[in-house]
């Protein structure tokens, strides 16, 4: 397995997640092909498989669409479905639990509040 790659996410969602990040910081524009499986495959030494099965995620999210005989193309939503997504998810995953862990501390949210607003003060 490939180093750069997190054992304990698939490989496939981690391809995925690189190809939204892309989109997401402006290495992909609506309209712009991806590069292809097999590229992407060579250059993280990764199963074609894999890079195959990390695609179609995003294409069954409607973030690419594909150019049949051309390849993969980034969706004109691409970016306003990642960010739905990925608030979602930060949501879920990382807020509800902070505030879980805040209520077991006896920390009310306006203490959680004040902690993130000193953090940005530094």
């Amino acid at each position: 397995m490939n180093s750069m790659f997190d054992e304990g996410q698939p490989i496939f969602q981690q391809i995925a997640d690189m190809i939204e990040d892309d989109i997401l910081n402006g290495t992909y524009q609506t309209d712009d092909q991806i590069i292809s499986m097999s590229q992407f495959a060579s250059t993280f030494q990764v199963n074609p498989a894999t890079a195959v099965k990390g695609i179609a995620l995003l294409v069954n999210e409607g973030i690419l669409y594909k150019k049949r005989g051309l390849g993969m193309f980034v969706a004109a939503d691409a970016k306003s479905i990642i960010l739905t997504k990925r608030q979602d998810r930060f949501y879920n995953e990382l807020v509800l639990k902070l505030l879980d862990e805040a209520e077991k501390l006896e920390l009310t949210t306006e203490d959680v509040i004040e902690m993130i607003k000193q953090r940005n003060r530094r």
